[in-house]
């Protein structure tokens, strides 16, 4: 991608979106095409490091033993002990506001049967389970605070139901070039997991919370 046509495109959106009382969103939008994703490997669930931060830090949850209630205690935003699973699974309420409330949960290795229990059912089918893939199921003994500053910098791409993947990938007040370098670096990686790389995306557009899409140049 041509960084300075996405720079064109980023100054475009500010300048026609309506402005509002709050920072708004880049959000990125991949159609795509090609694929059958009944097929799990066609599927795209991508954990993709980024060069800078989104212009806004993300809340991170941790399910810890004994083990690791200090250190996550310490590093997370929210943690929750193991003998306090049995509270959240029956509090459907608190269950979704946990899951709209934070972009990434850890948990502790050893634990993780009881995770799925008490959390699969409403993390599950959010796509928000700690996940391996992204270095979120940890072993007892860890320090969480490179995993912590790394999932500042992580954006996750999902295509599991629908032939599109939308992303946050910024905000209006940061700077273009860390942006231009957040949506490059997610076409990039998703080109790359897509089999027939280009010719599995339909269109590419970006946009900010309250705007409507533009189109971007692959």
């Amino acid at each position: 991608m041509d960084v300075v046509k996405i720079k064109e495109a980023i100054r475009k959106l500010k300048e026609t979106s309506p402005k509002k009382k709050f920072i708004q969103s880049f959000d990125l939008v991949i159609a795509l095409k090609g694929l059958n994703l009944k097929k799990p490997e066609e599927q795209i669930d991508l954990f993709i490091p980024l060069h800078f931060g989104r212009g806004k830090p993300v809340k991170i949850c941790a399910f810890v033993g004994p083990e690791l209630k200090d250190e996550a205690g310490k590093v997370c935003d929210t943690t929750i002990f193991v003998d306090d699973f049995e509270q959240f699974r029956k509090d459907k309420k608190a269950l979704r506001k946990l899951a709209n409330n934070h972009a990434f949960f850890i948990a502790q290795a050893n634990i993780m049967p009881k995770v799925a229990a008490a959390f699969g059912k409403v993390l599950g089918t959010r796509g928000k389970m700690p996940n391996p893939k992204a270095g979120c199921v940890v072993p007892p003994k860890t320090n969480l605070q490179p995993l912590y500053d790394r999932l500042q910098k992580t954006a996750n791409v999902k295509a599991r139901i629908q032939l599109a993947a939308q992303v946050w990938i910024g905000r209006e007040d940061q700077s273009e070039d860390e942006v231009a370098d957040n949506i490059k670096t997610v076409v990039t990686a998703v080109l790359q997991k897509l089999p027939q790389e280009r010719d599995n995306i339909k269109d590419i557009a970006l946009k900010l919370t309250m705007s409507k899409p533009i189109k971007l140049e692959l």
